[in-house]
């Protein structure tokens, strides 16, 4: 799985999704639905993934976005989506990079 990212500076995810899509590839985008605390990354924000690795945008300033894109994968090959959730416990929080203490909920579908 070849993990490249695009220019996040320089693109809406959503516009990459619907570029990615119009070019036959499988996509799923992660969207942050809810956050607690210190959170990286507000409400509403995206990411987007296609099936070789490939992504757009941000639900986390970085700090989630490996396992998230892990997620993804699985959820374009079974179409199934997902709720991830990450955070919770201050020991917790430095694995997974929320060292802030913070939570996100991400919902993660196949786009198409």
């Amino acid at each position: 799985m070849a993990m490249t990212q695009q220019s996040t500076s320089e693109h809406d995810p959503l516009l990459v999704a619907e570029h990615w899509m119009s070019d036959g590839r499988d996509v799923a985008i992660a969207t942050v639905i809810e956050t607690w605390g210190s959170a990286p990354r507000p409400v509403g924000s995206h990411l987007v993934i296609d099936e070789k690795g490939n992504f757009e945008g941000s639900v986390s300033g970085g700090c989630v976005e490996g396992a998230v894109i892990a997620e993804a994968m699985d959820v374009i090959t079974t179409g199934e989506p997902r709720l991830l959730e990450f955070g919770v416990a201050d020991e917790t929080a430095w694995q997974v990079g929320l060292s802030c203490g913070g939570r996100i909920k991400v919902y993660v579908e196949r786009l198409g």
